[in-house]
């Protein structure tokens, strides 16, 4: 499994429209096949930072998976609707292996240790 963090600099006049943008993947990601952990756009700081991030198999997954979504309808839509509203200033996108894996359970302290007298 390889994530891909697609990181974009946008127009910060212009956020609904990503905000559009990042919803209709939404909806078409996942159906054509990779695993959407989601779009993530300037909450604080940055306003000109978003990232789109999702999983997939392998690269060979994702060359099947980009045609499928190059056909899918709202895949084509959102496309020209980003090139059409320009609020797309630039994009870079990686892929990453989570080398972290297997997480280890979350350690959660006993009653005794949180309640000192």
């Amino acid at each position: 499994m390889i994530t891909c963090f697609i990181r974009y600099e946008i127009d910060p006049f212009k956020r609904d429209k990503f905000e559009d943008y990042a919803r209709a993947w939404g909806q078409s990601i996942p159906r054509n096949g990779a695993d959407l952990i989601g779009y993530f756009g300037p909450h604080e700081g940055s306003t000109t930072t978003a990232y789109g991030v999702y999983n997939i198999e392998s690269l060979a997954a994702y060359e099947a998976y980009r045609a499928r979504l190059a056909n899918d309808p709202l895949g084509r839509e959102n496309y020209e609707f980003a090139k059409r509203e320009r609020f797309i200033l630039k994009e870079d996108r990686i892929f990453l292996k989570n080398m972290s894996l297997p997480h280890g359970a979350a350690r959660l302290a006993p009653m005794e240790e949180l309640i000192k007298p």
